[in-house]
């Protein structure tokens, strides 16, 4: 018997562990992969983007946009920032805000354990759930026996990147108990693009540009790649999350020059297009953008018209994607369990006592750069106050 279990041993699940075993909470964790934090791991390219300085609210997508404000409030970056201070861990900003481990993400994974261990938290690892049943009490069947306890937290995360062991199972969980789950899908993943524009694209491919990028109202300012499959890079992996199927998405290749100005100032001049585009883009990109959308000349030889043609695709460079690399390619789930079935303060299933969902999981879906691990250590800390 234990006063809580958290199914799920990834960010959240940790973090709430650690919350729930500072108010000498006997609590046990069970993760079915063979270690724990495998998604921290592989996080900001081995180095793990922990937090992001500038988070609120507004960093994050839900059916309601409010659901997270409560949990960011009472637990912030500054206050997990404090927390990797205290075990000296060595970090630095890389841009936008975004915190990354000097070293290795696997800085943090220690700072997790050792803060379960201090708070005798216990960590199962390798062990599988098959059913979870609630009489009074949940009572969990695992691989490695049953467990029995009076709060169950679900921390299992979504089903983006499946190698490292994702799977449906907080889904299926919120669906046994009758909660409502919004519609799952891939977030902050590459683009697909048809075989004739990928085709058409070729040349571009391999070469990173500074972009505006925009899609149903939405417009992120990074760094887009050219793939051999589509388009990647963050302002792609910004904007999928936003992007629906049959959607177009425009690019502004000169996001901080007016293109039609920048055009006309060229005009009487015996430079040619490309050359000129060479000072405001990657020169090879500049080349062969050209030869797709504007075989390159002197620039007097274009007309009025011309230039007006050249500086609209330039500006607002319009595409449809056919679809997204999936679940495999991408960073996050979006949608999942309904922030209707939940408390904000909480995260306990409103209709079940002692149930709670945290972490991926919920229909809380941030943006790039590490909001999402801090919707993690939010979330968890809520629940981790309460279970």
């Amino acid at each position: 018997m234990w006063d809580v279990i958290i199914i799920g041993g990834g960010a959240a699940g940790l973090f709430c562990a650690i919350e729930a075993g500072k108010r000498q909470r006997k609590t046990l964790v069970i993760e079915h992969n063979s270690r724990v934090g495998r998604k921290i791991e592989i996080s900001g390219g081995g180095r793990c983007n922990f937090t992001n300085i500038h988070t609120t609210a507004d960093s994050f997508l839900s059916q309601n946009p409010h659901f997270a404000k409560s949990a960011l409030a009472r637990f912030t970056a500054e206050d997990f920032i404090a927390l990797v201070k205290k075990h000296r861990i060595k970090f630095y900003e890389k841009k936008l805000g975004q915190l990354f481990c000097d070293s290795s993400s696997r800085d943090i994974i220690d700072m997790l354990l050792a803060e379960c261990a201090a708070t005798g938290v216990v960590v199962k690892s390798g062990c599988r759930v098959s059913s979870v049943n609630h009489s009074g009490s949940f009572h969990v069947e695992t691989d490695a026996g049953r467990f029995q306890c009076s709060s169950l937290v679900i921390a299992t995360g979504g089903l983006s990147i499946r190698p490292l062991g994702a799977t449906d199972f907080g889904y299926r969980i919120a669906g046994q108990f009758g909660l409502r789950i919004e519609t799952t899908k891939p977030g902050l993943v590459p683009l697909v693009l048809d075989d004739a524009l990928r085709t058409r694209m070729a040349k571009l491919s391999g070469i990173s540009v500074d972009a505006m990028v925009t899609s149903n109202g939405a417009s992120f300012r990074e760094n887009l790649l050219v793939t051999h499959r589509g388009l990647s890079g963050p302002a792609i992996l910004q904007i999928s999350s936003y992007w629906k199927p049959g959607d177009s998405i425009s690019i502004n290749l000169l996001p901080d020059d007016d293109a039609l100005q920048l055009l006309k100032s060229h005009h009487a001049s015996d430079a040619e297009l490309a050359n000129v585009l060479s000072h405001h883009l990657p020169k090879r990109f500049a080349h062969a953008w050209c030869e797709l959308y504007a075989p390159s000349q002197p620039m007097k030889r274009y007309t009025e018209r011309d230039l007006e043609r050249i500086a609209a695709n330039l500006r607002a460079l319009e595409l449809v994607p056919t679809g997204t690399e999936g679940y495999k390619k991408a960073e996050v789930t979006a949608g999942g369990v309904s922030t209707i079935e939940l408390s904000s303060q909480t995260m306990e299933a409103k209709r079940v006592h002692g149930l709670y969902f945290i972490g991926e999981v919920v229909d809380v879906t941030g943006h790039l750069g590490g909001f999402n691990f801090q919707w993690a250590w939010s979330s968890a800390f809520a629940a981790g106050q309460h279970a």
